[in-house]
């Protein structure tokens, strides 16, 4: 195993919707529970009412879909609204500020008359979470991508409803 390779993974899904349309939907943490198959509810928290740096949230979690649960706090990392030909980026680390574990994200990019949405997970590359991939990463790794095609399929549904209403 290649220790300097990213401990992570991503997916990417075109979508017959503008990118505002997308960003609105990604940075809206509070619909996350009717997409992903993990995570059930967000709330924002510390005062945080949309997507900006510095921004908390915590996310309610349901492990693999089955358990355990548990709240987990997030902070908004990155918050680039995307422009007509600029890439947009929402992203979050989750878990306490001074020690992430991991951070998930969304680029949001133009493409052919609608827009490329890639999803994304970085671990923390710390030596505990560089053993954790060694050890587990592969399946964790496949578990996130299923997830990730999952939530951005639905997300997927509901703008491309939306968008040709």
């Amino acid at each position: 195993m290649d220790l300097m390779k990213p401990l992570g993974g991503e997916v990417s899904v075109h979508m017959k919707a503008t990118v505002d349309e997308v960003w609105a939907l990604v940075s809206d943490v509070t619909r996350i529970g009717e997409f992903s198959p993990e995570t059930f509810e967000a709330q924002w928290t510390h005062g945080a009412t949309g997507p900006v740096v510095g921004a908390r949230f915590r996310g309610h979690v349901r492990r693999n879909g089955v358990g355990p649960v548990y709240w987990t706090p997030c902070t908004v990392t990155k918050a680039v609204e995307p422009g007509t030909n600029a890439e947009g980026v929402f992203e979050f680390a989750v878990g306490l500020d001074a020690n992430p574990l991991n951070t998930w994200g969304y680029r949001i990019q133009p493409e052919n008359g609608g827009t490329r949405v890639t999803e994304y997970f970085r671990l923390t590359p710390a030596w505990y979470m560089r053993g954790y991939w060694l050890v587990l990463g592969r399946l964790r790794g496949k578990t996130n991508e299923r997830g990730m095609r999952t939530t951005l399929e639905r997300m997927k549904a509901v703008l491309e409803g939306v968008s040709e209403s």
